[in-house]
Protein backbone atom coordinates (compact mmCIF):
# COMPACT_ATOMS: atom_id res chain seq x y z
CA UNK A 1 0.00 0.00 0.00
CA UNK A 2 1.34 3.44 -0.72
CA UNK A 3 2.43 5.62 2.10
CA UNK A 4 3.08 9.12 3.17
CA UNK A 5 6.44 9.77 3.91
CA UNK A 6 6.97 12.70 6.23
CA UNK A 7 10.96 13.20 5.66
CA UNK A 8 13.10 16.09 7.69
CA UNK A 9 15.62 18.17 5.30
CA UNK A 10 18.24 20.37 6.88
CA UNK A 11 17.55 23.20 8.57
CA UNK A 12 20.71 25.17 7.05
CA UNK A 13 24.31 22.64 6.26
CA UNK A 14 23.03 20.89 3.35
CA UNK A 15 25.03 17.83 5.01
CA UNK A 16 22.66 17.69 8.26
CA UNK A 17 20.20 15.69 5.92
CA UNK A 18 20.39 11.54 7.01
CA UNK A 19 21.25 8.62 4.30
CA UNK A 20 17.65 7.39 5.17
CA UNK A 21 16.04 10.60 4.17
CA UNK A 22 18.37 10.81 0.87
CA UNK A 23 17.28 6.89 -0.07
CA UNK A 24 13.49 7.74 0.59
CA UNK A 25 13.51 11.10 -1.52
CA UNK A 26 15.15 8.87 -4.36
CA UNK A 27 12.66 6.20 -4.29
CA UNK A 28 9.15 7.87 -4.10
CA UNK A 29 6.96 9.03 -6.87
CA UNK A 30 6.45 12.45 -6.07
CA UNK A 31 7.40 15.12 -3.23
CA UNK A 32 5.47 17.47 -1.85
CA UNK A 33 7.45 21.00 -0.93
CA UNK A 34 7.00 23.37 1.21
CA UNK A 35 9.16 25.83 -1.02
CA UNK A 36 10.05 23.97 -4.12
CA UNK A 37 13.07 26.72 -5.00
CA UNK A 38 14.96 25.09 -2.03
CA UNK A 39 14.29 21.03 -2.26
CA UNK A 40 15.08 21.43 -6.00
CA UNK A 41 19.02 22.93 -4.68
CA UNK A 42 18.56 20.02 -2.44
CA UNK A 43 18.08 17.04 -4.69
CA UNK A 44 20.28 18.86 -7.69
CA UNK A 45 23.47 18.63 -4.72
CA UNK A 46 22.41 14.37 -4.31
CA UNK A 47 21.32 13.89 -7.76
CA UNK A 48 17.95 13.67 -7.07
CA UNK A 49 15.32 13.63 -9.86
CA UNK A 50 12.56 12.61 -8.13
CA UNK A 51 9.38 14.96 -9.44
CA UNK A 52 7.92 17.91 -6.91
CA UNK A 53 4.90 19.80 -6.41
CA UNK A 54 4.58 22.58 -4.15
CA UNK A 55 2.36 22.23 -0.99
CA UNK A 56 2.30 25.23 1.07
CA UNK A 57 0.23 27.32 2.94
CA UNK A 58 -1.56 29.19 0.48
CA UNK A 59 -1.76 26.03 -1.86
CA UNK A 60 -2.59 23.41 0.93
CA UNK A 61 -6.55 23.71 0.12
CA UNK A 62 -6.17 22.96 -3.74
CA UNK A 63 -3.20 20.81 -3.28
CA UNK A 64 -4.89 18.34 -0.28
CA UNK A 65 -6.88 16.10 -2.37
CA UNK A 66 -4.83 16.50 -5.33
CA UNK A 67 -2.40 15.11 -3.33
CA UNK A 68 -4.26 12.21 -1.35
CA UNK A 69 -5.08 11.02 -4.87
CA UNK A 70 -2.06 10.63 -5.40
CA UNK A 71 -1.36 8.44 -2.26
CA UNK A 72 -3.86 5.85 -3.57
CA UNK A 73 -1.55 4.91 -6.42
CA UNK A 74 1.80 6.21 -5.68
CA UNK A 75 4.45 6.68 -2.25
CA UNK A 76 4.82 10.57 -1.45
CA UNK A 77 7.22 12.77 0.86
CA UNK A 78 6.51 15.80 1.89
CA UNK A 79 9.54 17.94 3.11
CA UNK A 80 9.27 21.60 4.49
CA UNK A 81 11.52 24.31 4.10
CA UNK A 82 13.66 23.02 6.74
CA UNK A 83 13.34 20.57 9.36
CA UNK A 84 10.53 18.47 10.30
CA UNK A 85 7.13 18.49 8.22
CA UNK A 86 4.34 19.43 10.64
CA UNK A 87 6.29 21.84 12.91
CA UNK A 88 4.81 25.40 12.74
CA UNK A 89 4.04 24.44 8.54
CA UNK A 90 0.71 23.18 6.79
CA UNK A 91 2.20 19.61 6.71
CA UNK A 92 -0.22 19.06 9.81
CA UNK A 93 -3.60 19.20 7.41
CA UNK A 94 -1.70 16.38 5.40
CA UNK A 95 -0.98 14.07 7.89
CA UNK A 96 -4.28 14.14 9.49
CA UNK A 97 -6.04 13.74 6.51
CA UNK A 98 -4.09 10.85 5.34
CA UNK A 99 -4.16 9.15 8.78
CA UNK A 100 -8.01 10.07 8.50
CA UNK A 101 -8.25 7.45 4.87
CA UNK A 102 -6.10 4.64 6.15
CA UNK A 103 -3.02 5.65 4.41
CA UNK A 104 0.17 4.76 6.32
CA UNK A 105 2.33 7.93 7.24
CA UNK A 106 6.15 7.01 7.99
CA UNK A 107 8.13 9.29 9.72
CA UNK A 108 11.96 10.06 8.36
CA UNK A 109 13.38 12.01 11.14
CA UNK A 110 16.55 14.37 11.26
CA UNK A 111 17.41 17.76 11.80
CA UNK A 112 15.07 20.48 13.91
CA UNK A 113 16.03 23.90 15.15
CA UNK A 114 14.05 23.51 18.42
CA UNK A 115 15.94 20.56 19.37
CA UNK A 116 19.02 21.66 17.92
CA UNK A 117 18.60 25.36 20.26
CA UNK A 118 17.28 23.41 23.38
CA UNK A 119 20.85 21.15 22.65
CA UNK A 120 23.12 23.90 23.13
CA UNK A 121 21.06 26.30 24.80
CA UNK A 122 22.65 25.75 28.86
CA UNK A 123 19.42 25.77 30.11
CA UNK A 124 17.32 22.72 31.66
CA UNK A 125 15.83 20.63 28.67
CA UNK A 126 14.12 17.80 30.50
CA UNK A 127 10.93 19.21 29.58
CA UNK A 128 9.82 22.57 27.41
CA UNK A 129 6.80 24.80 26.32
CA UNK A 130 7.01 25.27 22.46
CA UNK A 131 5.04 28.24 21.15
CA UNK A 132 5.94 28.14 17.37
CA UNK A 133 6.54 31.28 15.70
CA UNK A 134 5.03 34.37 17.99
CA UNK A 135 2.43 36.38 17.01
CA UNK A 136 2.37 38.98 14.58
CA UNK A 137 0.65 41.54 16.80
CA UNK A 138 2.11 42.85 19.96
CA UNK A 139 -1.51 42.01 21.76
CA UNK A 140 -1.56 38.74 20.78
CA UNK A 141 2.22 38.12 21.42
CA UNK A 142 1.92 39.77 24.55
CA UNK A 143 -1.12 37.20 25.55
CA UNK A 144 0.22 34.39 24.83
CA UNK A 145 3.86 35.57 26.56
CA UNK A 146 1.62 35.93 29.71
CA UNK A 147 -0.06 32.52 29.33
CA UNK A 148 3.08 31.00 30.41
CA UNK A 149 4.74 33.34 32.43
CA UNK A 150 4.65 31.43 35.64
CA UNK A 151 5.21 28.37 33.24
CA UNK A 152 8.61 26.66 35.08
CA UNK A 153 9.68 25.00 32.44
CA UNK A 154 12.37 26.09 29.42
CA UNK A 155 10.28 28.01 26.78
CA UNK A 156 11.15 27.57 22.88
CA UNK A 157 9.49 30.20 20.16
CA UNK A 158 10.65 31.16 16.57
CA UNK A 159 11.29 33.99 15.23
CA UNK A 160 12.25 36.28 12.48
CA UNK A 161 14.37 39.02 12.01
CA UNK A 162 12.33 42.16 11.64
CA UNK A 163 10.00 41.32 14.91
CA UNK A 164 12.74 40.11 17.04
CA UNK A 165 13.38 43.54 18.99
CA UNK A 166 9.72 44.10 19.37
CA UNK A 167 8.81 40.46 20.70
CA UNK A 168 12.26 40.59 22.92
CA UNK A 169 10.92 43.76 24.52
CA UNK A 170 7.46 41.80 25.26
CA UNK A 171 9.59 39.05 26.69
CA UNK A 172 11.70 41.72 29.11
CA UNK A 173 8.11 43.43 30.04
CA UNK A 174 5.78 39.96 30.48
CA UNK A 175 8.60 37.35 31.59
CA UNK A 176 10.70 39.77 32.88
CA UNK A 177 14.79 39.62 32.53
CA UNK A 178 15.53 35.53 32.80
CA UNK A 179 18.13 33.74 31.26
CA UNK A 180 17.98 33.21 27.40
CA UNK A 181 19.71 31.52 24.36
CA UNK A 182 19.07 33.58 20.87
CA UNK A 183 19.87 30.82 18.61
CA UNK A 184 20.60 32.50 14.66
CA UNK A 185 21.01 30.69 11.63
CA UNK A 186 21.39 27.30 13.21
CA UNK A 187 24.13 25.39 11.28
CA UNK A 188 24.38 27.79 8.14
CA UNK A 189 27.44 29.72 7.50
CA UNK A 190 26.78 32.52 9.72
CA UNK A 191 25.42 30.55 12.99
CA UNK A 192 25.73 31.78 16.49
CA UNK A 193 24.34 31.17 19.71
CA UNK A 194 23.80 34.16 21.87
CA UNK A 195 23.80 33.48 26.16
CA UNK A 196 22.77 35.98 28.62
CA UNK A 197 19.51 37.44 29.71
CA UNK A 198 16.99 39.61 27.82
CA UNK A 199 18.11 43.12 28.21
CA UNK A 200 21.64 41.51 27.30
CA UNK A 201 20.18 39.87 23.88
CA UNK A 202 18.27 43.24 23.33
CA UNK A 203 21.61 45.25 23.29
CA UNK A 204 23.49 42.42 21.39
CA UNK A 205 20.53 42.01 18.07
CA UNK A 206 20.85 45.72 17.12
CA UNK A 207 20.28 44.74 13.37
CA UNK A 208 18.73 41.47 13.53
CA UNK A 209 19.50 39.06 10.44
CA UNK A 210 18.41 35.89 9.51
CA UNK A 211 16.16 33.45 11.55
CA UNK A 212 15.45 33.03 14.91
CA UNK A 213 14.62 30.31 17.78
CA UNK A 214 14.61 31.55 21.27
CA UNK A 215 15.28 29.49 24.36
CA UNK A 216 13.46 31.13 27.74
CA UNK A 217 14.12 30.13 31.35
CA UNK A 218 11.07 29.16 33.04
CA UNK A 219 9.90 30.67 35.65
CA UNK A 220 12.15 30.94 38.74
CA UNK A 221 11.04 28.16 41.41
CA UNK A 222 8.40 26.57 39.85
CA UNK A 223 6.05 26.79 42.09
CA UNK A 224 3.38 29.09 43.04
CA UNK A 225 3.53 31.65 45.70
CA UNK A 226 0.57 32.54 48.40
CA UNK A 227 -1.35 36.12 48.76
CA UNK A 228 0.36 37.08 51.64
CA UNK A 229 0.64 40.67 53.43
CA UNK A 230 3.79 41.05 51.48
CA UNK A 231 2.04 40.62 48.26
CA UNK A 232 -0.24 43.19 49.13
CA UNK A 233 1.89 45.49 50.26
CA UNK A 234 3.74 45.42 47.19
CA UNK A 235 0.61 45.90 44.79
CA UNK A 236 0.24 48.94 47.14
CA UNK A 237 3.04 50.88 46.64
CA UNK A 238 3.07 49.86 42.89
CA UNK A 239 -0.31 51.91 42.85
CA UNK A 240 1.00 54.80 45.14
CA UNK A 241 3.79 55.39 42.42
CA UNK A 242 1.10 55.39 39.84
CA UNK A 243 1.86 52.37 38.27
CA UNK A 244 -0.90 51.36 35.90
CA UNK A 245 -2.82 47.60 36.88
CA UNK A 246 -1.82 45.85 34.39
CA UNK A 247 1.99 47.13 34.41
CA UNK A 248 1.71 46.16 37.89
CA UNK A 249 -0.06 42.99 38.08
CA UNK A 250 2.53 41.38 35.78
CA UNK A 251 5.51 42.67 37.25
CA UNK A 252 4.23 40.55 40.81
CA UNK A 253 2.73 37.88 38.56
CA UNK A 254 5.99 37.22 37.60
CA UNK A 255 7.92 37.25 41.25
CA UNK A 256 5.49 35.48 42.66
CA UNK A 257 3.87 33.37 40.35
CA UNK A 258 0.30 34.17 41.35
CA UNK A 259 -2.69 34.04 38.55
CA UNK A 260 -3.47 37.89 37.47
CA UNK A 261 -7.00 37.48 38.24
CA UNK A 262 -6.71 37.21 41.72
CA UNK A 263 -4.02 40.14 41.99
CA UNK A 264 -6.35 41.65 40.37
CA UNK A 265 -9.23 41.71 42.99
CA UNK A 266 -6.87 42.10 45.42
CA UNK A 267 -5.55 45.06 43.78
CA UNK A 268 -9.14 46.32 43.20
CA UNK A 269 -9.75 45.41 47.22
CA UNK A 270 -6.67 48.39 47.95
CA UNK A 271 -9.24 51.15 46.76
Amino acid sequence: MPALYIVATPIGNLEDISLRALRTLGEVKLIAAEDTRRTRHLLTTYGIETPLTSYHKHSKRAKLAYLLRCLEEKDVALVSEAGMPGMSDPGYELVVAAVGRGIPVVPVPGASSIVTALAVSALPIDQFVYLGFLPRKRGERRRLLESVASQPRTIVALESPHRLLASLGDVAQTLGDRRMAVCRELTKIHEEVFRGTVSQAIGHFTQPRGEFTLVIEGAPGGERGELTGEVEAELRRLKRQGMAARDAIAQVARATGLPRRELYRAWLRLG
